[in-house]
């Protein structure tokens, strides 16, 4: 008899794990573009669990080197800054376009730096001089030159906040010559050059909302202030710093929108801001204003931050619209074509912060963990059908209520676990406990670092799992045992962390998709559905 291992049917063979993830375990390398395309959904240039900064920066660079297609890059650097909601990653792929293609960079540029927050990163990123040298580039000067005469002065004073580098650092090498004498001035305004440098501009040429601002920074009392607040609009981080009591902090609160109060709430409260019950209306009302929330690029786990970050004299409609903004920011999670297991990781390393460690006081609370309880508290509140299951090196049994608040199951599924990564677990469940249920799929939310289990043919524990899963669906689609005639069932690993291996490949049947943005939801749905479309797909069809 032949040898069976050798010469066994091809289709019952398992795809043969050749990497190893950042436990030394086996996975399955992500090609150059998909790896790309995860890192600059995922990446904020910061430690995470498994990796440096550095780390991430040399990957990067190894990465762009492998990918040969600059039209995709450009996609890339915009599908990570508008669909991702990222600011440092899409940067650095600007500035390395910048040396590949000047059309596209350009064409990028627009679309990327939005703000001059993300100015002045791509400004920094320049000046450190690892990405081959510190001075701008005539592309990258007339870039720069274009945005900093294009951006109005509210633009421009939401730039000046905040150092290293500081605007001031930007226009001084940049250089850019201004269109007007209104330029001119609010250029010499904001470099704090004396007012006999602006000529041929003088103070009257500045914008009336600098004047007012100045006249702001330099009133006398209180009450002055409130009068000029009445009347002008600015970022509120511009006026904190001059506001002379609660009832100017009370105006301030007025100038905010919705992203600011919500990551301003501890603050207000200090100032006494939130001790009447008008105020209290306000501030809660434009925190749960669907229109804002929908327009304003947030990420659903940050109002789980806010919540739970808040301090306890936090007035109670302040908390329930908190409740509500999450509700809404993930209201386009998509009805799935039928009920998931969704595989909930709650090991170690997903006890670490999201966007990775930046140092004291300023590394994020929210950790992996949070973020993927908040997936999995989403797809299950339009999939209430669904099955919840957390894992570490042991599956957790929690009962997941879908009608149960977005903020409250989520805390609750965050609590658990702390131990080892065992990925295949939710598929084993599955395959166990559950395998007279009908399932669409698995959605599995992890950092992919699974080290717990082999599987077969040099393949891993996750693959052996879900072939089983696989072949018990079936099962129940030709027996009487389940009425839903669902499609062949999929598997989606939802990865939220910059790595560059997963635990099960992509093909027709599994996609691998990273990113903690609520765009992730229509890519896992049209997978789920008849749409087999791939994560370097979604980013490709990103118009330039």
């Amino acid at each position: 008899m032949a040898n069976t291992s050798l010469f066994a049917n091809l289709k019952f063979l398992l795809p043969r794990a050749d990497a190893r993830n950042e436990e030394g375990a086996r996975a399955y390398p992500f090609t150059p573009k998909h790896a790309l395309a995860q890192l600059a959904a995922t990446g904020c240039f910061n430690g995470t669990f498994y990796a440096q900064a550095e780390d991430q920066l040399a990957t990067l660079l190894a990465l762009v080197d492998q990918v040969d297609d600059n039209v995709f890059l450009a996609k890339l650097a915009i599908y990570s800054r508008e669909r991702a909601f990222m600011k440092d990653m899409p940067a650095a792929l600007l500035l390395v376009l910048s040396k590949r293609d000047r059309a596209l960079f350009r064409a990028a540029f627009e679309r990327v730096v939005d703000n001059g927050r993300v100015l002045r990163t791509l400004f920094q990123m320049i000046r450190s001089g690892r990405f081959g040298r510190k001075s701008l580039s005539y592309a990258l000067q007339r870039a720069f030159q274009r945005w900093l005469n294009q951006a109005a002065a509210g633009q421009l004073l939401g730039a000046s906040i905040g150092n290293d580098p500081s605007l001031r650092d930007v226009l001084r090498l940049a250089r850019p010559t201004p269109k007007d004498n209104a330029r001119r001035a609010l250029f010499g305004w904001l470099t704090d050059r004396p007012v006999e440098k602006w000529a041929p501009a003088t103070a009257a040429d500045l914008p009336l909302e600098v004047q007012a601002l100045d006249a702001y920074r330099k009133a006398a009392t209180a009450a002055e202030q409130v009068v000029i607040l009445t009347g002008s609009h600015f970022r509120w981080d511009l006026l904190a710093d001059a506001a002379r009591d609660a009832f100017v902090w009370k105006a301030i609160a007025r100038q905010m929108g919705p992203q600011a109060l919500r990551m301003n709430l501890n603050t207000l409260l200090r100032h006494g801001v939130l001790e009447d019950a008008e105020t209290v209306d306000y501030v809660a009302a434009r925190i749960a204003d669907a229109e804002e929330i929908r327009g304003s690029r947030q990420f659903p786990y940050q109002y789980l931050a806010a919540y739970l970050n808040a301090g306890a004299a936090l007035p109670q409609p302040i908390r329930t619209a908190l409740v509500a903004a999450a509700e809404l920011a993930c209201g386009n999670v998509p009805a799935l074509p039928g009920p998931v297991v969704i595989g909930l990781d709650v090991s170690g390393s997903m006890q670490s912060p999201v966007t990775g460690r930046r140092g004291r006081g300023a590394t994020s609370k929210v950790r992996c963990v949070d973020v993927a309880a908040l997936f999995a508290a989403a797809i299950l509140r339009r999939n209430p059908d669904s099955l919840v299951v957390p894992f570490d090196d042991r599956v957790h049994h929690v009962d997941a209520d879908a009608r149960e608040s977005i903020l409250d199951l989520a805390a609750r599924l965050a609590r658990f676990g702390g131990g080892g990564t065992n990925c295949a677990l939710p598929l084993v469940e599955a395959n166990g406990a559950c395998r007279n249920r009908a399932f669409a799929g698995c959605v599995l939310v992890s950092d992919q670092e699974s080290w717990i289990g082999t599987g077969r043919h040099g393949s891993t524990a996750v693959m052996k799992a879900w072939q089983e899963f696989v072949k018990n669906q079936v099962r129940l689609q030709r027996s009487e045992l389940t009425s839903a005639k669902l499609a062949g069932a999929k598997l989606v690993c939802l990865d939220l962390q910059p790595y560059t291996t997963t635990q099960a490949p992509d093909r027709s049947d599994i996609l691998n998709i990273g990113g903690f943005s609520d765009a992730v939801f229509s890519v896992v749905a049209s997978f789920l559905g008849a749409d087999a479309g791939r994560f370097v797909g979604e980013v490709e069809a990103t118009e330039l």
